[in-house]
């Protein structure tokens, strides 16, 4: 039996932030919890709302953690534990400033880039050799500040093509649980 894999979309709680590009890894879970037609319930001991699900034959569990954004890591850590999840089993979905939007890439490892989010799970997982998909939101226009770019909404143009950016990343979720990393970035990397 094959471990399972831990599915996360990085954002802030809260209907204030619901839309924003630092939510679009909420978005992508969302999404694989509609493509497998389930809903999310709360996990008290993560801090998280999950659903617990199946690729193929691979037990998968989606998560969105109820912390903020640089306290990612615990929720994360503590749902590792309780599924007994390994770190390489980790996928974590989230804004990028250095991809244009739209563009979706898969890793493996690396550094965080200045996101906080990652940072707290490299931290609490003690390695940063987890699985990574980095959803291109792009650079704030101008001399604004990148901490208050990626807090805000989407715009309409954005916004209209989000879905069908979230779906590639759902994909590419699916993909490494059913096929493996390379396999998913051929995939994916090719659109």
């Amino acid at each position: 039996m094959s471990d399972p894999y831990l599915i996360v979309g990085l954002g802030n709680p809260g209907s204030r932030y619901e839309t924003t590009r630092h939510n679009v890894g909420f978005i992508a879970v969302d999404q694989i919890a509609d493509d497998h037609m389930g809903s999310f319930s709360s996990h008290k001991k993560s801090n998280s709302d999950i659903l617990e699900t199946r690729i193929g034959d691979t037990k998968v569990v989606l998560a969105k953690p109820r912390t903020f954004m640089n306290l990612s890591g615990g929720p994360i850590r503590a749902l590792c534990d309780f599924f007994k999840v390994p770190a390489a089993n980790v996928i974590v979905i989230h804004d990028e400033l250095d991809l244009d939007f739209g563009t979706v890439r898969l890793k493996k490892g690396g550094g965080e880039n200045g996101h906080n989010g990652l940072r707290s799970t490299s931290q609490t997982l003690g390695t940063k050799d987890y699985l990574r998909i980095r959803i291109g939101i792009g650079r704030p226009p101008g001399r604004q500040d990148p901490a208050s770019y990626v807090l805000k909404p989407f715009s309409a143009q954005e916004a209209a093509d989000l879905g069908a950016i979230c779906a590639d990343a759902a994909e590419g979720a699916t993909l490494i649980v059913s096929h493996g990393l390379e396999f998913a970035q051929n995939t994916i990397h090719g659109k």
